[in-house]
C-alpha cells in the first residue's frame, strides 16, 4: 500500500485554497466533511445546465436523469452492492424514519427489536417508538466505562420473538468499530433483521457492504464528501418486503418504494462526485486498473493508513494528560479519529472557547448521542468536546491541535 500523497488529495477540496478557512484547523469533521472538487462542480453544473424534471425526453431532461443514474450505480460499485439496493433521502435521520414506519406495518404486537445506547439518535429514536405500536424495545448496553458494546452482551437480549436489531459501525463519541460482520451474522442466524448506521464509519473509507453482511446500512454523503443527502443499502428481497412509504402507483419500483416524497435530483446527480474523487485517488496511487470495489477497497486502505498515523501521536499526547477523559479506546487500531473528550477541571466549554481564538474548529455537545453520554456518567446537556478528523487533515494541523490544547486546558 502506497502512502497517501496529501498535497494530491488536499488540492482535490477547494476550502483549501478559500482565503476565509486558510487560518482554520478543521476538527469538526464528524459533523459534516468538506465537500470535494467533483462534488461541487457537478452540484453547480446541474444547477446550471439540468435543472429540470429528469428522465423526460428532451436532452437537458434525459441527461438528468442519466446523471442521476449514474450517480447510483457508481456509489454502487465502490459499496461492492446492486445498483438496485442503493436509496437516497434527505438524511440518515429521515431514512430511518421512513424504514421505521414501514417495519411498523408489517410488526405485529408482542414482536421485539433491539436498539442500542451508544448509537446517534437517527438510528434509535426513530426504533424506539415503535413501542406506541405494541413493540417490545430491548436495549443493548454499552460498558458504563469503556463505552463499548460488548457482542455476547447482544446474546442476553436476543430472543425467538427478536425481529430486528440496530446498532453503529462505530460510536460517533467513543469511536470504537465494532465487529459489524460478526454482530450481523448472530442477528440473522436469530431470524432477525440487521440495521447498521455507518454514518461515522463511512467518512473514513466506504465499507465493502456486501462483505459486511447488513441488511441495511445508512450512512449520510454529506459526512463522505459529498452532498446533504443519506444513503442506505437494502438488501433487495427485503426492501421488496417492506410495505411501500410511497404513492400507491410507485409501489412496483423498489427504487422508489422508501422515497415517500420527491428527491434532490441535483444533489443525487452530485455525489456521483465522490466516485470521481475516489477514481482520481485511486489512479493517482496506482497505476493498474481494477474494478469499482477493489478500488474501494484500496482507496479505504490509504485513509486508514493516513488516519491511524495521525490518531497514534494525538493519543499519545492525551493518554499523558491526567486533567481529562478520553471516551473510548485509546490504541489507534480500535477506533476512529473522533475524539471526544471529558476535561477535569474545566467546563467542555470553556476549552472550546480557547481551542476557537487559537484557530481549532471544534465542537462541544452530546452529538445527538445523548444516551451513550449520559450511559459514560456525563451530562449530556454539558456534552464532551470533540475532535475528530478524516484524511486530508495535514500533521501540521495535529501540532496545532496539541499546542492548543495545551494552552487551553
Amino acid at each position: 500500500m502506497p502512502s497517501l500523497d496529501l498535497s494530491f488529495v488536499r488540492s482535490q477540496f477547494p476550502a483549501f485554497s478559500e482565503p476565509s478557512l486558510q487560518d482554520w484547523a478543521f476538527f469538526e469533521n464528524a459533523g459534516g466533511s468538506y465537500a470535494c472538487g467533483p462534488v461541487i462542480e457537478r452540484l453547480n453544473r446541474f444547477y446550471r445546465e439540468t435543472k429540470v424534471q429528469p428522465y423526460g425526453p428532451f436532452p437537458a431532461s434525459r441527461r438528468a436523469g442519466e446523471e442521476m443514474d449514474a450517480a447510483r450505480a457508481r456509489l454502487a460499485g465502490y459499496l461492492n452492492v446492486a445498483t438496485d439496493e442503493v436509496h437516497f433521502g434527505p438524511s440518515t435521520t429521515q431514512n430511518t424514519y421512513v424504514l421505521a414506519q414501514a417495519f411498523r406495518e408489517m410488526l405485529e404486537e408482542g414482536d421485539e427489536i433491539v436498539v442500542t445506547n451508544q448509537d446517534h439518535e437517527a438510528n434509535s429514536g426513530a426504533w424506539r417508538k415503535l413501542a406506541d405500536s405494541g413493540v417490545v424495545v430491548s436495549e443493548w448496553r454499552v460498558d458504563p466505562e469503556s463505552g463499548k458494546l460488548d457482542p455476547a452482551d447482544l446474546d442476553e437480549v436476543l430472543t425467538r420473538k427478536t425481529k430486528l436489531v440496530a446498532f453503529p459501525h462505530c460510536s460517533n463519541i467513543v469511536g470504537h468499530i465494532n465487529p459489524v460482520a460478526e454482530i450481523c451474522a448472530k442477528v440473522q442466524a436469530a431470524g432477525a433483521v440487521a440495521v447498521v448506521d455507518g454514518v461515522s464509519y463511512a467518512p473514513h473509507g466506504f465499507p465493502d457492504a456486501k462483505a459486511l453482511g447488513a441488511d441495511i446500512y445508512l450512512f449520510s454523503l454529506y459526512k463522505t464528501y459529498g452532498p446533504h443527502q443519506g444513503l442506505m443499502v437494502v438488501k433487495k428481497e427485503l426492501a421488496e418486503r417492506l410495505p411501500n412509504q410511497a404513492h400507491f402507483f410507485n409501489a412496483g419500483s423498489v427504487l422508489k418504494r422508501l422515497t415517500p416524497a420527491g428527491p434532490d435530483h441535483a444533489q443525487i446527480a452530485a455525489s456521483a462526485g465522490i466516485a470521481d474523487y475516489f477514481d482520481a485517488l485511486h489512479a493517482h496511487h496506482f497505476s493498474d486498473e481494477v474494478g469499482a470495489a477493489e478500488r474501494g477497497r484500496r482507496v479505504h486502505g490509504l485513509m486508514a493508513a493516513q488516519e491511524k498515523a495521525l490518531l497514534g501521536p494525538l493519543l499519545d499526547y492525551l493518554r499523558q494528560r491526567n486533567d481529562l477523559r478520553v471516551l473510548g479506546p485509546t490504541d489507534p487500531a480500535e477506533r476512529a479519529p473522533t475524539v471526544a473528550l471529558h476535561p477535569k477541571n474545566k467546563p467542555a466549554e470553556a476549552v472550546l472557547e480557547e481551542l476557537t481564538k487559537r484557530g481549532i474548529a471544534a465542537g462541544v455537545s452530546n452529538f445527538y448521542a445523548y444516551r451513550l453520554v449520559q450511559a459514560l456518567g456525563i451530562d449530556p446537556e454539558t456534552g464532551v468536546l470533540r475532535l475528530s478528523f478524516v484524511h486530508y487533515t495535514a500533521p501540521e494541523e495535529i501540532d496545532k491541535l496539541v499546542k492548543a490544547l495545551d494552552a487551553s486546558l
